[in-house]
């Protein structure tokens, strides 16, 4: 394991053992909000994979929601091509941080609940980001995250996806996060939204850890 996933794997495993499999998130922010663990994901960049991507897009005039957004690299790095940017965590904490950090943002940071997301939000959003969450829920949360993720694109909007590789069949022992299959990829292909590109990639950042990067339109 790699020694900065051994706080979350602690804090997962414990919220698992208890059986609130969200549970984990805020302990695990709270913790290092205090200095005594380490957010794994927590870096000063953009995810890899949403350079490229962003090399060119305009997003004037239009608007994205970023599922689980920690410290909100991601949500500022599309606020920083156009998109009037929301954002948001299961985690206070985590929100709390993000605003600091980023002072004088116009990203919107929230606190909310992917499994219980504001009803305004559905069919609301020109793009919708999802990096790296629904891989940290256990399968039996997979098929709710995934819809809920897919029902807040809007008409003629798009979903853009990042995630780890799980090959089918593969064990998920132990804490998260458990990558996805291409069948959990092929998932967010509901409620209209269809495949315009499913690729693996490996991100510059981490050469030795390909990725999927999908997108889907509305």
């Amino acid at each position: 394991m790699n020694p900065r996933d051994a706080d979350a794997s602690r804090f997962a495993g414990e919220a698992l053992a208890n059986g609130e499999p969200t549970g984990w998130f805020e302990p695990l922010y709270a913790a290092a909000s205090g200095g005594e663990a380490v957010v794994p994901w927590d870096f000063p960049v953009p995810h890899g994979l949403l350079p490229e991507w962003g090399r060119g897009v305009d997003g004037s005039g239009r608007s994205a929601l970023v599922v689980g957004c920690g410290y909100g690299r991601d949500a500022e790095f599309l606020a920083s091509l156009g998109f009037r940017t929301t954002a948001f965590d299961i985690s206070a904490t985590a929100i709390r941080e993000a605003r600091e950090r980023h002072a004088g943002s116009s990203v919107e940071y929230v606190t909310a609940d992917l499994l219980d997301p504001p009803a305004e939000w559905a069919g609301a959003f020109d793009l919708v980001l999802e990096s790296i969450t629904v891989q940290s829920m256990p399968l039996s949360l997979r098929a709710e995250a995934t819809r809920r993720v897919a029902e807040m694109v809007a008409p003629g909007g798009q979903l853009l996806v990042i995630a780890g590789i799980r090959e089918e069949g593969a064990d998920v022992d132990g804490p998260p996060p458990w990558p996805l299959t291409r069948g959990e990829i092929d998932a967010f292909a509901t409620g209209g939204l269809r495949p315009q590109e499913v690729e693996q990639l490996s991100p510059p950042t981490n050469p030795q850890m390909p990725s999927w990067r999908a997108i889907f339109t509305r």
